[in-house]
């Protein structure tokens, strides 16, 4: 308890380091325009940052074109309605 109260008050300004692999909050994930501290950050899939709501939908539909062009290669490749003959 004692820890914690001592804690309590000790911020950190800087930037926490990130996990490889996910992006940083200083560009847009489409544009690359630099995000600043004071300005909104739209988020999208949790942890992709947007400089504003039209880079963000347009990334969504460029995800939901990419779903459907993925999902029409799988139904080519394995039909699922196929019709089999048994002969007796």
């Amino acid at each position: 308890m004692a820890a914690s109260a001592a804690c309590a008050g000790f911020f950190f300004d800087a930037e926490p380091l990130c996990e490889p692999g996910l992006p940083a909050l200083d560009a847009c994930a489409l544009c690359a325009r630099p995000l600043g501290r004071d300005s909104d950050i739209f988020m999208y899939r949790g942890d992709t940052p947007f400089c504003s709501e039209d880079c963000r939908h347009e990334q969504m539909q460029l995800d939901a074109i990419r779903a459907r062009r993925s999902a029409g290669r799988r139904q080519q490749r394995c039909p699922s309605s196929r019709k089999v003959s048994v002969a007796s």
